[in-house]
């Protein structure tokens, strides 16, 4: 995996006994000891993951707000200071570019964290859509190193390493301040469905930091947790993975995501025709999520039977959850069979699903 491109915490991973794969074209710890365990020290204490790999791009410029209003589909105009939103970025055919956070820190300052395998490309569209506004694009991936700690037990845990006052960050909101000597962005976000934190630093500190959480949370329960707890949490929580729930294929309306496609904000945001044709004309196909009553995982791409054992779509994302002992997971489906009985062939035994309004199981964010 020599080509693979590698976070600051590498060799922090090695030393702990995480087991590395190729993710997204990064060499990542997909588990430590065990992604069961991971995923319940998560829900029921603490986890702490690197996310380094995660993109980071500065938006500034008299027109910064107004650009990334165009850009994306949620209400930039709903932002101050301190504040988070979580919006897609569509293509005029209402598909999605990428999933991001908007970070604003001031009227002309906003920063945005997208995804990993995303950030060639978004980059790409980004500085496209941008020519005709009058901001600065700036990448600052490699400037950044990213820490969540992630569960119940986060802020206590982060808390024991900051005099910042954490308790007057809300969720979806940021500061800033020093944890463990390191200054970092503290923001009360995740991809959980936990409370906690992700911590934004300089790349160099990343060894530093790393070790100083780790520390802080051996009385808390706090485990280290790698890329397959984080897709097992995610998918109870029921987010949204780019190219599984999303794609450029799948709207945000497809997905779900209707609550973050202000359609009427005020700005002609890219894909908002097409959204609003799909809309009015009704969707074509849905995002749905199921479980089992099985402990066999539904692997993506297994095709989904309709009553009338005619295949209406296909599985996106599959995984057992740890907290239900039973296999759960999404599917893309034509809409007009959503509603009705859906079922899977696995090995020759069919499994009826159980479609569930997520999260499939209570989540302890805070509000």
């Amino acid at each position: 995996m020599s080509d693979l491109k590698r976070t600051p915490l590498r060799e922090f991973h090695v030393a702990h006994g995480g087991r590395l794969v190729d993710f997204a074209g990064w060499e990542m710890p997909v588990q430590y000891k065990s992604i069961l365990e991971e995923h319940k020290a998560v829900r029921r204490a603490a986890g702490l993951f690197d996310v380094s790999h995660m993109g980071e791009v500065d938006v500034r410029g008299p027109e910064a707000g107004r650009f990334l209003n165009h850009l994306v589909t949620n209400d930039v105009a709903k932002l101050f200071p301190g504040r988070v939103i979580y919006s897609p970025m569509c293509y005029p055919s209402g598909g999605v570019v990428d999933d991001l956070l908007v970070y604003m820190r001031g009227p002309e300052d906003y920063f945005l964290c997208i995804n990993a395998g995303n950030v060639d490309k978004d980059l790409a569209w980004i500085r496209q859509q941008a020519a005709r506004f009058q901001v600065t694009i700036t990448d600052r991936s490699a400037d950044y190193a990213l820490l969540a700690v992630q569960g119940p037990n986060a802020a206590a845990i982060v808390q024991s390493l900051t005099p910042a006052a954490l308790a007057d960050i809300k969720y979806y909101h940021f500061g800033h301040g020093d944890v463990a000597g390191v200054p970092c962005i503290l923001s009360r976000t995740g991809y959980t469905g936990e409370d906690g934190f992700e911590l934004y630093h300089a790349t160099a500190q990343a060894p530093k930091l790393a070790e100083a959480v780790l520390a802080a949370g051996a009385g808390h329960g706090l485990e280290l947790a790698g890329l397959g707890a984080r897709d097992s949490l995610r998918l109870e929580a029921g987010y949204p993975l780019y190219g599984h729930e999303i794609t450029q294929d799948v709207s945000p309306l497809a997905a779900g995501l209707g609550w973050t496609v202000k359609l009427d904000k005020g700005f002609d945001f890219i894909g908002r025709a097409a959204l609003v044709a799909e809309k009015q004309q009704g969707l074509k196909q849905r995002i749905v999520f199921f479980k089992t009553g099985d402990r066999r995982i539904v692997r993506a791409d297994t095709p989904i039977l309709g009553a009338d054992g005619a295949v209406v779509g296909r599985v996106v994302s599959g995984t057992l959850s740890p907290i239900l002992n039973e296999a759960i997971g999404s599917a893309l489906v034509n809409a007009a069979s959503a509603a009705a009985p859906l079922a899977v062939d696995i090995r020759g035994t069919k499994l009826n699903l159980h479609l569930v309004k997520p999260p499939f199981v209570e989540l302890k964010k805070t509000s």
